[in-house]
């Protein structure tokens, strides 16, 4: 049975999408059969993995609204292993047609338990609020990744969602771990990246990830091309750093194919 995993954070531009779509697209060319589930009114993960959202006749919204069965929406992406479960704007409404359905937060687990069997990892792009799609989205989850960027408001917000996170557990799912807290947009040339990295670690310590997303110019390309950074250039940081990632989470999860011998990849944190 495949593993949920949610990415969330309410604040925006910390690097949520990014993650969601190159972290499905390491776990997808690591051989795991993986889908990633747009879950943002935005879609900007329909359309970084190569789909226009406006071509999108069916997506997510059905699949929670209609109760349409997600076989017969999604999409299979460029990437081997890979399949995408789109977007649509319609999604902004679902919010409120939601309101008076009964169960309305299990809306999202009662789809997604249909597909669980068919994938290794189901990795879910929230949108960047606290909203009943994305408690949906935590709801049938049983991880979340935590994105949260190497800048001077990185702790800002932090708690409230830490804060849902712990309603979601007593509440609704109570199984919802946290897989980790990720650094994303780390610049080892700033002493502000450094100095939010301790911050985080102190205050966090074993739940944030060893991993570290560095910025990178082709992780800011690959989305105008309709590409996971693995597909537009698997010798960036960005990919190195993403497929870290990845190995990271099966290790902590005992789900590595690798050998003991087989360590993570390593770069310099040079330009």
């Amino acid at each position: 049975m495949g593993k949920i995993i949610a990415v969330a954070n309410q604040k925006g531009g910390v690097g949520k999408t990014t993650t969601a779509i190159n972290l499905a697209a390491s776990f997808a060319v690591l051989e795991y059969r993986t889908l990633l589930v747009d879950a943002d009114p935005q879609a900007n993960a329909t359309s970084g993995v190569g789909f226009d959202p406006k071509n999108v006749k069916t997506s997510v919204y059905e699949t929670i609204i209609e109760s349409r069965n997600p076989k017969d929406i999604i999409l299979q992406t460029s990437t081997p292993n890979l399949d995408l479960l789109p977007a649509h704007i319609d999604l902004v409404g679902a919010e409120i047609e939601m309101i008076n359905l009964p169960n309305r937060e299990q809306m999202m687990r009662q789809a997604l338990h249909q597909i669980k069997n068919d994938y290794d990892f189901i990795i879910i792009d929230c949108s960047p609020s606290l909203g009943l799609v994305t408690v949906n989205s935590l709801t049938a989850a049983d991880s979340v990744i935590v994105p949260v960027q190497c800048e001077y408001f990185a702790l800002e917000g932090l708690g409230k969602l830490l804060n849902t996170i712990k309603i979601v557990q007593s509440r609704l799912n109570p199984e919802l771990a946290i897989e980790g807290i990720l650094l994303t947009m780390y610049d080892i040339r700033l002493r502000l990246s450094n100095q939010v990295v301790e911050e985080v670690k102190t205050h966090f310590q074993s739940m944030v990830f060893d991993t570290i997303i560095q910025r990178n110019t082709k992780l800011g390309e690959a989305p105008s091309f309709g590409e996971t950074i693995i597909m537009h250039d698997a010798t960036s940081k960005g990919a190195i750093n993403y497929l870290n990632l990845a190995r990271e989470i099966l290790q902590k999860n005992n789900m590595t194919r690798l050998s003991d011998e087989e360590k993570i990849i390593n770069i310099t944190q040079q330009d």
